[in-house]
């Protein structure tokens, strides 16, 4: 029986690349137990399923990169760029891959990227507030150089905290030499 998957686990797959949260084809396919070669043929033979904003290949560039930023190339098959899905891609996956385990992991995969949107409004909506509080208290005559200062640092203290933190990077796999 495959061990049960968990929010923690897929967070530390999704990465940001092109402007967009996605799931390298690796990953899902160990998500969902299955060899990446199985993945791909399913996706091959759906392939009008997945639109360009649902799935697209890496560049040379971008897999090269990939590679040496996380040995991708120790895992996979280098003959061929990875494939990445967004969202969306990841719930046309379900069609694809009918299997009781596919189901599971998908409904959990969904729920991360909507608790991760969430997050985005939610900080989004701090920051508007903040920046009415701010702009109301540069608007008020009475305070003076010191308070400005300390609402200043504050208010940048702040901000640091609202911003999206960086998904951290899978772990690094193999010896690295000194």
């Amino acid at each position: 029986m495959s061990k049960p998957i968990t929010a923690t686990t897929i967070e530390r797959c999704i990465i940001t690349l092109r402007g967009q949260r996605v799931l390298l084809d690796d990953d899902l396919a160990r998500l969902y137990s299955v060899p990446t070669k199985r993945l791909n043929e399913q996706v091959k033979r759906n392939v009008a399923r997945f639109p360009d904003d649902f799935m697209f290949t890496l560049t040379k560039a971008e897999a090269a990169a990939m590679r040496s930023q996380n040995a991708t190339a120790s895992r996979r098959n280098v003959r061929h760029a990875p494939r990445v899905f967004t969202e969306q891609g990841v719930a046309m996956l379900a069609s694809v891959l009918n299997s009781p385990r596919a189901v599971a992991v998908n409904i959990e995969i969904v729920r991360v990227f909507v608790r991760l949107r969430h997050a985005l409004m939610v900080s989004a909506e701090m920051a508007r507030r903040l920046a009415e509080v701010e702009a109301g208290l540069s608007h008020q005559q009475v305070m003076n150089a010191q308070n400005e200062k300390q609402f200043k640092i504050v208010f940048e203290a702040l901000r640091q905290l609202m911003t999206e933190p960086a998904l951290p990077d899978p772990p690094r796999v193999g010896f690295e030499t000194i």
